[in-house]
């Protein structure tokens, strides 16, 4: 795996239950799902909620129409004070009425565990509020592949204008990520890797875990 622009790459990878993941999560209140642009944050997130009911908030909804990556003052004071407060999310982002987009995000006070999923979501200033950090480890190009694909079909572009988009968020993307670091912070670190014979596996069911010092120990290998 060839990871990003200053992410090292020190993991060895172990193939263990999407379940049992997702069990290590019971008793905690906020876990954040972080990693590059089109890393798999997203299909991570949805899957962990499916297995613990959780409610999942998108950085890019909280950002959208405001800014790339300074959207956390809008995070902590929106989503994560209310929701740890105990009152409940009914929150309406600076950019979506100033740009006609109706509705709230929204999170209920009894809700017992909310994913928060992004780039930049395990960020510093947002650790306090964070039970559990998730980094997903991508690889760098193929990332970029399967980023252009997905932008090219829910946006209708064609692929030159795909890689300019593309282009000018990891302009900002790389400098955000190196000076923060998430991928030091996180308790879990879950690979996101091509699909090797030795790495195969399947996403429904299972996740590959990043072993190396300081990690998440999962609860045992899904036996082949």
């Amino acid at each position: 795996m060839r990871t990003g622009p200053g992410e090292p790459n020190d993991r060895t990878w172990q193939r263990t239950s999407l379940a049992g993941l997702a069990g290590s999560l019971a008793g905690r209140r906020v876990v954040a799902v972080d990693g590059r642009g089109a890393s798999g944050k997203t299909s991570l997130a949805r899957r962990l909620a499916e297995h613990t009911g959780a409610t999942v908030v998108h950085s890019d909804d909280v950002a959208w129409n405001h800014s790339r990556f300074d959207w956390d003052e809008q995070m902590i004071s929106g989503v994560l004070t209310p929701y740890l407060a105990g009152t409940g999310v009914h929150y309406q982002p600076p950019g979506w009425a100033s740009h006609g987009r109706d509705g709230h995000i929204t999170v209920a006070a009894d809700a017992a565990l909310l994913i928060i999923e992004g780039v930049g979501v395990s960020r510093r200033s947002l650790v306090p509020y964070l039970d559990v950090a998730i980094w997903v480890r991508s690889d760098y190009a193929d990332a970029k592949r399967r980023g252009l694909e997905r932008d090219m079909a829910e946006q209708g572009t064609d692929h030159a204008t795909a890689e300019r988009l593309w282009d000018e968020w990891e302009a900002e993307e790389v400098p955000f990520l190196q000076d923060d670091r998430p991928w030091e912070r996180a308790d879990v670190i879950v690979g996101a890797v091509p699909e090797t014979p030795e790495l195969r596996y399947d996403p429904s069911t299972e996740v590959l875990i990043g072993a190396g010092p300081g990690s998440y120990t999962p609860p045992g290998p899904t036996p082949s």
